[in-house]
């Protein structure tokens, strides 16, 4: 069997391959400025997540990295959009992400919101470019919509800003932020690769990916508490700072590994049942002791 490292590697080398040609086909009509920005903020960092759940699940219902191409560049499209308004003023008020200075602090606060709002369109002209629509095709797509929106990330980003600072908001709360905000973007690969493929173990991978989202979350908080903007390429300790509703608030440093353990062995347990998941399975232990 092919080692986690290298199966990662493949995964990269191919969708840094069809982000470059995908890139290259902005139309020339595109402001130049607005493409440079776009640029900026899906290229040079990232561990591409989603586009690599997105392929491991694919191959391992037995489908081809082509089948979901567009599906995963699409989602890193709207993934990248997100994290360019996440750190504008109005919101997190990041300088920093991937290492390197935030979209809006490169180009300006109004380039910073056009190239997100640019971006969250490219990933559906991106998913429509694809050569024929079957109908698990156009499932995935409608859920990547249903996800990305007011129903999912959107609806939690919403909820995130509407308990920060609360002195009341508690681990209802969280949950609800961390299912929307977070666990159905890392849902939505899984879940669009299983469409595409017939739907093979879809009640399954709808499980895996809300533990893996909560969990990806949840480590996520424990690295802004703990970590350093050299290992997490943003501001650390900002949620602190700010009083968000973070995992470590709630539970508190230790209780939010725990927390974050039973997430792992859940995951893990359910992943562990279907034949072919040694990738995936592996990936669930990488998340779980991540220090970036």
């Amino acid at each position: 069997m092919q080692g986690f490292d290298v199966k990662y590697k493949e995964y990269l080398t191919y969708f840094e391959d069809c982000l470059k040609a995908r890139l290259n086909s902005l139309t020339e009509s595109a402001p130049e400025k607005i493409k440079a920005a776009m640029e900026y903020a899906v290229t040079g960092g990232g561990k591409r997540v989603r586009p690599v759940l997105c392929f491991a699940v694919c191959e391992m219902l037995g489908g081809r990295l082509e089948d979901v191409k567009e599906i995963a560049l699409a989602i890193e499209f709207i993934h990248s959009y997100s994290l360019v308004h996440d750190d504008l003023p109005a919101m997190d008020n990041d300088e920093y992400r991937r290492g390197k200075l935030s979209t809006h602090k490169k180009f300006g606060e109004a380039i910073g919101i056009l190239a997100g709002d640019a971006l969250l369109n490219f990933a559906f002209e991106t998913i429509f470019s694809a050569n024929g629509f079957t109908d698990g095709y156009i499932k995935a797509a409608r859920l990547i919509a249903d996800y990305a929106g007011y129903g999912g990330m959107i609806g939690g980003q919403v909820s995130d800003l509407e308990n920060e600072k609360s002195q009341t908001a508690g681990e209802t709360e969280l949950y609800e932020i961390y299912l929307n905000k977070t666990a159905k973007l890392i849902s939505a690969p899984i879940l669009a690769a299983s469409l595409i493929c017939g739907g093979k173990f879809y009640d399954e991978l709808k499980e895996f990916g809300y533990h893996l989202g909560i969990l990806f979350q949840i480590t996520d908080d424990i690295m802004d508490e703990c970590g350093t903007i050299e290992q997490i390429g943003k501001t650390p300790h900002k949620d602190d700072a700010e009083n968000k509703l973070t995992a470590v608030k709630v539970f508190g440093l230790t209780g939010a590994k725990k927390v974050a353990e039973k997430h792992y062995l859940s995951a893990k347990s359910i992943i562990g049942k279907i034949d072919g998941a040694g990738f995936l399975t592996e990936f669930t232990d990488k998340m779980y002791l991540r220090k970036a």
